[in-house]
């Protein structure tokens, strides 16, 4: 696509009067609660030595969403219209890309600790490489260079001089020549297999965690019907959260990315505002996952909650031992699995 192509698929201005207060009042929410909730998290975590795998885990989670919630200003700012056209631009450069990347670094981590979870669960006697933390430590580092690698080029690319001195209506596509758009519309392929594919890793996962924790409880002859009800909704709680806030997002993503990178110039400018629409509302359910994370924590981590009550009581600190980590099993408690070792 040369640039004259690109002018007409773009020529369509967006009625931008609902989408510059709505939206920028959704992410100064998520904002607001985000901050406290993360960093709460983050100061717990922290605490906890990074003895076991899953912890190694969670506390990177933690990183990248505090990094997600940092460039969430930005886009209030950017999307309601303040600033110049420089503070829009930098967020384009920058401050989105970082936002997508941490978004995916994100997903993979949830990805391994489901797969740390089934290699512990279903395979306790089974000692895997993946399971010890120095390999651990080595993925986690893989994940956020591989991420941050792709990433670069969209900042590196996005190197053309806007057109308008006004930032409402300075899109970041037109900051991106030809080799910027097909990078970008590549990546954005790119991160549709990691998502699907971390998603189908987590099905089978805790598909088998589920079985395996139930048969446990058959063998130990424990209610099976309130054991049914605890499994189902404990195993299952990351995998709901994971699709209810990242399934609609790319979904609607791959159609409004082809509304940017490909001459759509035969598509109606209501069109284009719609797809805007799906693409913004899904976006910012996506975003929510930085606030769910650490509901997250508290739901399925034991050791972490007791830490937390510590710490709003003002009570003495839970010592966090190896010994306390490997006999707390925040997930299910089956006498006979080992399970969470957070």
């Amino acid at each position: 696509m040369n640039v004259s192509q690109l002018n007409t698929s773009l020529k369509c201005e967006r009625d931008t009067s609902v989408t510059s207060v709505l939206f920028p009042c959704l992410y100064a929410a998520l904002f607001l609660l985000a901050v406290p909730m993360n960093a709460l998290a983050a100061w717990i975590f922290f605490q906890i030595h990074s003895s076991s795998t899953f912890v190694f885990y969670l506390k990177n989670v933690v990183v990248a969403d505090l990094l997600m919630t940092v460039t969430l200003p930005v886009k209030v700012l950017t999307d309601a219209g303040l600033g110049s056209w420089h503070l829009r631009a930098f967020h384009c450069r920058y401050s989105a890309v970082l936002f997508y990347s941490t978004m995916y670094v994100g997903i993979l981590l949830l990805g391994l600790i489901s797969l740390d979870r089934y290699l512990k669960i279903v395979h306790p006697f089974r000692k895997s490489r993946l399971q010890r933390l120095g390999v651990t430590r080595v993925l986690c580092a893989v994940i956020w260079l591989m991420m941050l690698s792709l990433a670069l080029p969209n900042v590196v690319l996005s190197n053309r001089t806007p057109q308008t001195s006004s930032s409402a209506r300075l899109r970041c596509s037109r900051m991106k020549g030809q080799a910027g758009l097909v990078w970008h519309e590549g990546f954005n392929y790119f991160c549709q297999l990691l998502f699907w594919g971390t998603l189908s890793l987590m099905l089978v996962c805790y598909t088998f965690i589920s079985r395996k924790v139930l048969e446990s409880y058959r063998v130990s002859r424990s209610n099976s019907a309130t054991a049914t009800k605890q499994t189902t909704c404990k195993v299952f709680v990351v995998v709901g959260v994971f699709f209810l806030c990242f399934a609609p997002f790319h979904l609607a993503r791959i159609p409004y990315t082809l509304s940017q990178t490909r001459n759509t110039s035969h598509v109606q400018c209501w069109t284009h505002d719609r797809l805007y629409w799906v693409k913004e509302i899904t976006l910012w359910l996506s975003s929510t996952k930085v606030c769910l994370d650490p509901l997250i924590y508290v739901f399925l981590c034991q050791v972490f909650r007791k830490k937390l009550t510590a710490t709003l009581s003002r009570r003495p600190e839970v010592s966090v031992t190896e010994s306390t980590i490997r006999r707390e099993m925040p997930n299910m408690p089956p006498p006979n699995v080992n399970e969470n070792e957070c």
